[in-house]
């Protein structure tokens, strides 16, 4: 896959989690959206470099077209099926973090999840944040 390629896979990213932040927004009856909070795991097929370098592209003529976006990093863990322990391990090491074995089972590391929304309420001319559903 190029870097074009990549780019374009954040930018429809981008146009995605718009529509969502927009149906929340109206939802609220919001004027505009000021802040965007998602939580990306290293396996969830997103590039955050590129998604952030997207964003500005993306949210032009929305209700986020002066929206931050803070992409805040998840960490991949595991469980081991051997000795049930749940440690932190590397996108090509899925490995028990206590005792080494390779029969572990993926507990996150994989997200895009949208964790937040500050909208601009109209009458109030001030920040709400919403948590996202």
């Amino acid at each position: 896959m190029s870097s074009r390629d990549l780019a374009m896979h954040e930018l429809s990213v981008c146009q995605a989690l718009l529509e969502q932040v927009a149906t929340v927004a109206k939802s609220h009856r919001a004027q505009s959206v000021s802040r965007i909070v998602l939580r990306i795991g290293p396996l969830s097929g997103v590039e955050p470099q590129l998604l952030q370098a997207a964003f500005p592209l993306a949210r032009g003529g929305t209700f986020a077209a002066t929206a931050e976006l803070v992409i805040e990093d998840l960490p991949i863990r595991v469980k081991c099926e051997q000795c049930g322990a749940e440690t932190d391990a590397t996108a090509n090491r899925l490995l028990c973090g206590r005792c080494g074995d390779w029969h572990t089972r993926l507990l996150s590391g994989d997200e895009l999840l949208l964790a937040s929304v500050e909208l601009l309420e109209a009458e109030e001319a001030c920040a709400t944040p919403v948590a996202a559903t």
